[in-house]
């Protein structure tokens, strides 16, 4: 959200701090910034407004009463405070279908305005948030929509047929396969036409059934402003955040106004806009306002939270003050009524509908005293009453498997097809949960074989201590399994995988003491280690912690490895460091690792075979560089009168 420091002034006046304290400010109470910049002659902020104050601080005025809250100072112009007096009109009728969907609808009727170009500030301070100017109509609804946050929309009254002297506007859902003509997305001139689901809400005009707008989303075609237009509907309404989000993600269209709704401002917002749009537009454009009609069908809940001092200080690891804790929260602009000695009841202003539980006025309390102010404790040492059995013997499993070559994996949880379905699925490949890893770690084996070059391995061994679930007559079912699983060539099982798994089967029976029955499928061992812990003594104290190495890590390369062998005669005195020191020295940088994998001698001379893996972390190599590098290394070898077999 990027706002412009001199507009914050007109809602705080002499109270507004310069764009860095500002910046200060809201970095250690409210929001991170990310950056500052001058654009178009005006200070401009970027704030990371995080999605649980969407709902009110992505506008101008949301970031003044931020800061207005952290500086503890009243705002000098708070246009939500400001009472609504609109005249009703009855040229507009409004049907809504779905209450749910669409729980506020406001439509208000100017005529005889003038469209043209914005005057010369508002241009600017849209550019300078990066918007492009359209005329004084379609700039003004962006206007309003970054002042106050309810998103808006205009229609040219006369495109629309009048029933008995009335505009028809009606909402609800699309029937799968209906289309809507959508206004050109920015930088382009042509509409969008697109199909619907069935899912998606719509605006129509009501006389003719004819979609006119995807609500929440993007206006249509059917009645956009253009430069002869004389008379508008301005809509400003409220919409399920579900259903605007699902509508504009599934379509690609996520714009300001859509980003707005599916955060769920406060459904008392719209008539609040209504007020400012009608005087905006007929102070730049002209014209005369003929009334609103407000179809306010599903009325905002208040919420009162009772929230006390002990629970406030106990969370925060504070010692707080009754009166100190009450002035925090008066400071967002709630209201405080004391209920009993230590306990307030709370009700925040309409437009914060984010503050519905106790715990979210104790984090307004913690972020405006300062987060850096509170101090950590070091919490008490108390004596382990219970070890965890499945903690103890999964460490002691894993430190057996490590030392006997094997790595540990983590894979997803989620599968392609299974028997437990998700209601609400991540993708449409990971929409059941698995009741076994043993695909999951055939997967890993197929998947790493070709990296063993790359890793100086002779095979893969990996494990996996994990959570499958199964589901019975009554309830789902979670147990802890330990899949273990080996690959010694790259073109899948083979019956030598059997032989490095009953390997790793054997130390983890060894490790525990127990003989263990093992489900075992073309190189992959799985046991239940939740009924295995039954039959296991209880542990009585943990391992001593070993602390391994200091060691240095660098970024993985994205791009593939290429290998090539290559083995010398050399004389019998010759030793493997000294040539394979020769060779590396004109391998380059790209050869990221050596193996000497084979060593025999005859006749006074000694043969070594190294292989040797290349790899760039800047691009995939092609044959033809390794090739030219080894073509160096075979000149060397020559140079030196090793016979290159």
């Amino acid at each position: 959200m990027k706002v412009v420091h001199s507009w914050l002034k007109e809602y705080l006046g002499d109270n507004l701090p310069s764009a860095e304290q500002v910046e200060e400010l809201l970095n250690f109470h409210a929001f991170e910034v990310e950056g500052r910049e001058q654009v178009e002659g005006e200070e401009v902020i970027d704030i990371d407004v995080l999605p649980n104050r969407s709902s009110d601080c992505l506008c101008h005025r949301g970031i003044a009463r931020e800061l207005a809250t952290i500086l503890g100072v009243d705002m000098e112009v708070d246009p939500l405070l400001e009472p609504v007096e609109l005249a009703e009109t009855d040229k507009i009728a409004v049907r809504i279908a779905d209450h749910e969907a669409c729980p506020r609808f406001t439509a208000s009727l100017i005529t005889d305005i003038e469209v043209k170009d914005s005057p010369e500030w508002l241009q600017t301070r849209l550019r300078a948030l990066g918007q492009r100017p359209i005329n004084n109509i379609v700039d003004a609804t962006n206007y309003i929509m970054l002042a106050i946050g309810q998103p808006i929309h205009a229609y040219d009254a006369d495109l629309f047929t009048q029933v008995d002297g009335q505009w028809q506007f009606g909402v609800r859902f699309a029937e799968e396969g209906e289309t809507v003509s959508l206004l050109a997305e920015g930088g382009k001139e042509e509409e969008r036409i697109v199909e619907l689901k069935g899912h998606e809400l719509l605006i129509i005009d009501d006389s003719s059934n004819t979609p006119i707008g995807l609500a929440g989303v993007k206006g249509g075609k059917y009645a956009g402003v253009h430069k002869d237009t004389k008379n508008i509907i301005i809509e400003a309404a409220h919409f399920h955040p579900t259903i605007t989000r699902k509508t504009a993600r599934g379509l690609g269209i996520v714009i300001d106004a859509s980003k707005r709704f599916e955060n769920e401002p406060s459904r008392e917002l719209p008539l609040c806009a209504q007020r400012d749009i009608i005087k905006l537009i007929t102070e730049i454009a002209g014209g005369t306002s003929e009334g609103v009609v407000d179809k306010y069908l599903v009325k905002q809940e208040v919420k009162e939270v009772v929230v006390t001092v002990a629970k406030t200080n106990s969370l925060l690891g504070l010692s707080l003050e009754a009166d100190e804790i009450v002035n925090i929260i008066k400071r967002t602009g709630s209201s405080v009524e004391e209920v009993d000695e230590g306990g307030f009841k709370v009700v925040p202003p309409w437009e914060r509908t984010d503050l519905n539980i106790e715990e979210d006025y104790i984090e307004e309390v913690g972020r405006i005293h300062g987060l850096s102010d509170i101090k950590s404790v070091v919490p008490e040492a108390v004596p382990l009453k219970e070890m965890s059995a499945r903690h103890f013997y999964s460490d002691k499993i894993r430190k057996t498997l490590i030392d006997e070559g094997f790595s540990e994996v983590i894979t997803s949880s989620f599968q392609k097809k299974g028997k437990l379905q998700l209601r609400n699925a991540l993708a449409s490949d990971k929409s059941y949960l698995r009741n076994s890893l043993i695909k999951n770690i055939t997967g890993v084996l197929d998947a790493n074989y070709v990296h063993t070059d790359l890793l100086g391995i002779n095979d893969v061994r990996v494990f996996e201590i994990g959570t499958v679930f199964e589901k019975s007559d009554e309830s789902i079912n979670e147990k802890t399994v330990l899949t273990l699983g080996a690959r010694t060539k790259g073109d899948g099982y083979n019956s030598k995988d059997d032989k490095v798994l009953q390997e790793g089967c054997e130390v983890v029976s060894n490790a525990l003491g127990i003989k263990i029955d093992w489900n075992i499928e073309k190189g992959v061992a799985e046991m239940n280690l939740s009924d295995l812990l039954e039959n296991l003594p209880a542990p009585t104290a943990y391992d001593q912690f070993e602390k391994g190495a200091d060691v240095t890590f660098k970024p993985i390369s994205q791009y593939p490895a290429m290998s090539r062998d290559i083995a010398l005669w050399v004389g019998e005195g010759e030793t493997p460091d000294a040539v394979l020191a020769v060779l590396l020295g004109e391998a380059s940088t790209l050869c990221v690792r050596h193996t000497l994998f084979d060593t025999f001698s005859k006749d006074g001379r000694t043969s070594y075979a190294f292989r040797l893996v290349f790899q760039s972390t800047e691009k995939t190599l092609t044959d033809v560089e390794v090739n030219a590098i080894m073509d160096t290394i075979y000149q060397k070898a020559g140079a030196h009168n090793w016979e290159v077999r």
